[in-house]
């Protein structure tokens, strides 16, 4: 049966509890393509390794999706998915160990974080009397098979005014990766900036049948209209599009469906705006190309598309994350505050079960452009030149590929390691002269670690420029800004001096993308 507002989710024990989330999250893990990935990741902003510290601050240790929207008084909202607290261990969102689960099947973040080409920092949580973030909009967490309901997963955020508004799922079933059945999508609001959701007699899109075109949504403010765009239950459905006037969000009656030449009241009507699968959509009118951008998962990786019109026609996919890169990765939720063609987005990623801020640049005709130039940025293709296997990357003495999960995001970090010399991994990398670029990429090192490099150098070894580190704990960020001059080939590398005993550099999710 659908959940009914205002009731109480039942208690679950334990033992209860874990059955009940054996497979709770929307994303699962697809098939790698072979797809370059042209985004740069900025940050992780979940989860350990977090600078959000989100764990340690409001028990936000794993989670996924991360549906923004601008609050209309300086913030930005972020509700995120199925969230758990300690005892999570992954991979995905379902591995438990001892300690408390605190599954919630929806969380709140809040920002006011402006600059975001070095990460996005959230300012507070909506939370519970034990400072712990809490469900915003409860779920039942009933078991996987009860028929009842698992989840309640939030899908889409707008604010008109003062108010803001929430599209949410009601899943019912987890299915084979990719596939899950949904109760309904429902329309929660707050006027209390997403303290307190009302969702009693708000619009509501029942799916009895499992074949409702508005299930996942996402929302667009223009012209005095929302834009609710739709897609059935799932990974694998088409893309459909309605509008209400912003003064009606709480009258269905008031939602008009586009049929392919006319918004009309029938909602069957509704037809295709772009064929499937389309999965986790996010959309927002660009200013700066004048242009509706929309992102998604398609298949194995998420895309970019662009119309001039909320209705389309959309332009060919263009991928902006390969799964190649970073597998098992969904979602690709536009940030409100992307700007002058540079546009800000979260990814998930199955394991490690948690949320990273990305960027991805265009020109004023929706093109993706300034890419980066780094094949296998995060190493997740798993082969070094130096081991003789092939791949982009090299090595200087002795390095390899981790794969036993301590890589900054998925599974796998380069390291170089040893106790003489000086050990590095690097990669050739084509550049256009007379350009600059930025290079950055994710470090942590040994603690006698005392003379690292982190640069780019001319293919005869030349230092173009680089940045010198000692002991590096948590993972950090390091960025170089370097002009090519006449070059049109650079080596990028990252490595330490290891005279004086067992010293070892790992790194992880390298870019080089012009400025």
């Amino acid at each position: 049966m659908p959940h009914v507002p205002g009731t109480i989710p039942r208690v679950l024990t334990a033992a209860a509890v874990l059955a009940a989330v054996t497979v709770v999250a929307t994303g699962q893990p697809a098939a790698a393509t072979s797809a370059h990935t042209p985004a740069t990741l900025v940050q992780k902003v979940t989860g350990p390794d977090s600078p959000n510290d989100t764990w340690g601050r409001w028990n936000v240790k794993a989670t996924d999706l991360g549906i923004m929207w601008d609050n209309g008084s300086g913030q930005v909202l972020t509700a995120f998915g199925d969230t758990f607290g300690d005892a999570w261990v992954g991979p995905g969102g379902g591995g438990f160990g001892p300690g408390d689960v605190n599954w919630r099947s929806n969380v709140l973040l809040r920002s006011t974080d402006t600059n975001l080409s070095d990460g996005m920092s959230f300012a507070s949580a909506v939370i519970g009397a034990d400072g712990r973030a809490r469900e915003v909009v409860p779920g039942l967490h009933q078991g996987n098979d009860d028929g009842g309901e698992v989840t309640k997963i939030p899908t889409a955020g707008i604010a008109v005014g003062s108010r803001q508004y929430m599209s949410f799922m009601s899943v019912r079933h987890w299915g084979v990766p990719g596939q899950w059945d949904t109760n309904y999508a429902r329309i929660a609001y707050s006027d209390d900036n997403g303290n307190t959701w009302v969702t009693s007699g708000t619009p509501t899109w029942n799916n009895p049948g499992g074949t409702n075109r508005f299930q996942q949504q996402a929302f667009v403010r223009n012209g005095g209209y929302v834009y609710v765009y739709g897609t059935p239950s799932g990974r694998l459905g088409s893309l459909y599009v309605a509008r209400v006037p912003e003064a009606q969000v709480l009258t269905q009656s008031a939602y008009r469906y586009w049929n392919g030449s006319a918004w009309v009241a029938t909602e069957s009507a509704a037809t295709a705006i772009v064929s499937g699968p389309v999965a986790e959509l996010s959309v927002r009118y660009d200013s700066y190309s004048a242009k509706w951008l929309m992102m998604y998962l398609r298949g194995e990786d998420i895309v970019l598309q662009s119309a001039t019109s909320p209705t389309g026609a959309w332009s060919a996919p263009q991928i902006a994350v390969s799964s190649a890169d970073y597998p098992g990765l969904y979602g690709g939720f536009f940030h409100p505050w992307s700007a002058n063609g540079t546009l800000y987005f979260l990814m998930s990623q199955w394991n490690p079960y948690n949320v990273y801020l990305m960027k991805v640049s265009i020109n004023t005709a929706g093109q993706i452009v300034k890419p980066n130039l780094v094949g296998d940025p995060s190493f997740e293709r798993g082969a070094l030149n130096g081991s003789g296997t092939g791949g982009f990357w090299a090595c200087t003495g002795n390095c390899g590929i981790d794969n036993a999960r301590w890589g900054y995001s998925g599974d796998r970090n380069a390291y170089a390691r040893y106790n003489s010399g000086w050990q590095d991994v690097h990669q050739t990398v084509p550049v256009a002269a007379n350009t600059t670029y930025q290079l950055t990429g994710y470090l942590r090192t040994s603690p006698n670690s005392d003379n690292g490099f982190f640069g780019v150098r001319s293919t005869a070894n030349a230092v173009i420029g680089e940045v010198n580190y000692r002991a590096v704990g948590p993972w950090t960020r390091f960025t170089v800004t370097f002009n090519s001059g006449s070059r049109t080939s650079v080596v990028v590398y990252g490595g330490v001096w290891t005279d004086h005993g067992d010293i070892w550099v790992q790194l992880d999710d390298v870019s080089l993308s012009a400025v």
